[in-house]
């Protein structure tokens, strides 16, 4: 993908809003572009979390037991609650449409927070977002 494309996709993603462009490019530079067919389960609900997704083009349907809660689509994200807190994944996530995804897994995800306070700030603020609206969920 093309580096400025990159970066302007990214400043998009709710999760990365306000950081620099070093941050953006440094961001861009570890994750790796997937195509997926409607249908494929992107995470299973249970499962340890490897990866964070960031949907380029599509619709990804969020369920948690059993139940539709949610549809993704581009600009949106998934993944990032498993990575950072170790817990198992909150929802599965199954491709409605063909999807084309932006991936960054386990490993460069922690080198990402680790490698920047403000990076760690932001991703962490989301969280605690995606958190909140997980426990209104189940009220």
């Amino acid at each position: 993908m093309a580096r400025q494309g990159a970066h302007d996709r990214l400043r998009k993603v709710p999760i990365f809003q306000g950081l620099s462009q070093k941050h953006l490019g440094q961001i861009a530079g570890l994750m790796t572009e997937l195509d997926l067919k409607a249908g494929k389960t992107l995470t299973r609900e249970g499962d340890l979390g490897r990866e964070f997704f960031i949907i380029l083009e599509g619709e990804v349907e969020v369920t948690r037991d059993g139940g539709a809660i949610a549809t993704r689509t581009a600009g949106d994200y998934v993944g990032e609650i498993a990575l950072l807190d170790s817990r198992p994944r909150t929802a599965t996530v199954t491709a409605k449409t063909d999807v084309r995804l932006e991936v960054l897994d386990r490993r460069e995800f922690a080198n990402l927070v680790d490698s920047s306070a403000d990076i760690a700030s932001q991703i962490m603020s989301t969280m605690a977002q995606r958190l909140a609206e997980l426990e209104d969920e189940s009220i």
